[in-house]
């Protein structure tokens, strides 16, 4: 079977912090998603606050996204 890897990133806001390294993240037009850190950023302890603009991988089945980068 051929997997297709489609790049499904976006910006995003983070407008606010949750617990467990979740983040509510709006990726603009008011559309607010929850998205979690990467493990590459927790393992290299990159900081995520209110307010910074990451980017957002999205997941094809919806719901959840995964920020893997800190712009």
């Amino acid at each position: 079977m051929n997997q297709q890897n489609e790049n499904n990133t976006l910006m995003a806001t983070v407008t606010e912090a949750l617990p467990n390294t979740l983040f509510r993240v709006d990726l603009g037009d008011d559309k607010l998603i929850i998205a979690y850190l990467s493990g590459k950023m927790r393992m290299h302890r990159i900081k995520v606050l209110v307010g910074d603009r990451v980017e957002v991988l999205i997941d094809p089945y919806g719901g959840k996204g995964r920020i893997i980068k800190r712009v």
